[in-house]
């Protein structure tokens, strides 16, 4: 017992040395290194959460088209609510940083015990909301009979799981903001990889679990999203990176709350606005056709954006490095690293970037094949997807450098990146070349590329214009 005590402390000592290592560095060591260090474990943790994704979507495509159309919406809807979680978790992680940065960890534990309260809130919220909106959210796709059957089952189900969600993504925002991107990766791991075995268990029934088909997609990626909350709150309860849950700092301050909504308001303004854009845009991609064509360019369209996912989740990695560093170098009074930290940020992740446009350009029909059974779906996603390949560098720009921006607090011009990219390119631009002149997935996706090539440009402007370094927060 005495033994094991010791071995217990030995790597807790290792962990926080590890973890003051890695904070002197974020301040004062090789911002390349450095970067790496950070944005790896989130990087994985991405990938592990793409191949859940694609898991989900696989299994839905050896189904049906109709399961593949009904995933992918559900996905869409759950992206709207990590966008709403978005009002906690964005200023969580610029005050946890700016805090930590400083040296005032008093400061940035009672900043994660306040967000945490607050990600509890707005769980409940968005659950009940989305719960009840599910059937309108399948008829605003148009969906009917078995499609819309499947869809409504799925949100619903899903969306019961969402308040551990927002624990979760908000737990690991506090985490990141301290520098600690290793540990939500280690436990959203083992939500990615319970999510997996579950769902595939549940689908195709093995020993004495039963065979549910469609139904045990959703309830394996429901009782990952639990597990994943219920892991942070130990972690977070036992102790983490200087980060600790006190039952006594749990109540809402008035100033802590003020400060993170203030940040994060904006954002989850952006992300509701680019959410809604989303989704007219997928009404849009539904109405390319009618029949059986209709339905094929729907789950064609769900499959690319699940393989996109491997551009702009390693975005979000490096995105949220650049926050880490960026937040931490401004509360340590140094604003020229802090900016060579941004675009270092841009740097790495869009050498990724490009070479995930080139795997896409060379295996577009490989990858269709896979993912689905359906001759029609890969006839008609191939070659507009082989054009979609060439915008990945632009995509990835623009979110790395958005994710730098709101790691300063700046976090009201990415909602002007989202109106003028979204709403006044991508969504006329769709339903011009996509439904007017009938250019099917070439038109919508086409529209997309105009929308990457906005964003890339107008976040790029304000990261080198340097205001950003100015914002209270």
């Amino acid at each position: 017992m005495r033994a094991s005590s010791k071995s217990a402390a030995g790597e807790g000592g290792r962990a926080s040395r590890h973890h003051a290592r890695l904070r002197e560095a974020i301040t004062g060591g090789s911002i390349r290194t450095t970067l790496l260090v950070l944005a790896l474990p989130v990087l994985g943790e991405q990938l592990l959460n793409s191949f859940v994704a694609v898991c989900d979507i696989y299994l839905a495509g050896r189904l049906s088209k109709e399961a593949t159309a009904a995933v992918g919406l559900a996905s869409y809807v759950a992206w709207f609510g990590s966008m709403l979680f978005a009002l906690v978790g964005t200023g969580t992680t610029a005050l946890v940083a700016r805090c930590a940065g400083a040296r005032q960890h008093a400061e940035a534990n009672r900043f994660t015990n306040q967000s945490i309260t607050l990600s509890i809130l707005c769980g409940v919220t968005v659950s009940a909301a989305l719960f009840l909106l599910a059937p309108a959210f399948a008829r605003l796709q148009g969906m009917t009979g078995q499609t819309y059957a499947m869809a409504v089952q799925y949100l619903r189900i899903d969306a019961m799981a969402l308040p551990m969600m927002s624990i979760a993504l908000v737990g690991a925002a506090a985490l990141r903001g301290a520098g600690d991107t290793r540990t939500p990766m280690l436990v959203l791991a083992v939500v990615n990889i319970l999510n997996v075995i579950v769902s595939v268990a549940l689908v195709y029934g093995i020993g004495p679990i039963p065979r549910l088909g469609f139904t045990g997609i959703v309830l394996g990626t429901a009782a990952g999203r639990v597990v994943g909350g219920t892991l942070m709150l130990v972690v977070l309860s036992i102790g983490r990176s200087g980060l600790r849950l006190r039952r006594s700092a749990l109540g809402l301050q008035r100033e802590p709350v003020r400060r993170v909504l203030r940040i994060g308001g904006p954002a989850a303004s952006d992300g509701a606005l680019m959410w809604t854009g989303h989704f007219v845009f997928l009404m849009i991609v539904g109405r390319l056709a009618t029949g059986e064509l209709q339905v094929a360019y729907y789950a064609a369209h769900m499959i690319g954006v699940r393989l996109e996912a491997l551009t702009y989740l390693p975005a979000a990695a490096w995105a949220a490095a650049a926050a880490t560093m960026i937040g931490q170098n401004l509360g340590a009074r140094h604003p020229d690293r802090a900016r060579r930290s941004g675009h270092e940020a841009v740097l790495q992740c869009g050498v990724l970037a490009v070479l995930v446009g080139l795997v896409f350009l060379s295996c577009a029909g490989g990858l269709f094949a896979l993912l689905h059974k359906d001759p029609l779906v890969r006839q008609v996603a191939v070659g507009p997807f082989r054009m979609l390949a060439c915008g990945q560098p632009l995509l990835a720009m623009s979110i790395v450098y958005v994710g730098a921006l709101r790691g300063a607090g700046d976090t009201r011009f990415p909602v002007l990146i989202t109106v003028m990219g979204n709403i006044l390119v991508r969504l006329p631009a769709a339903y011009v070349l996509g439904v007017l002149w009938q250019w099917g997935l070439w038109g919508v996706w086409l529209a997309m590329c105009g929308d990457f090539v906005m964003r890339a440009a107008l976040a790029a402007g304000r990261f080198a214009r340097g205001r950003w370094i100015h914002t209270r927060v």
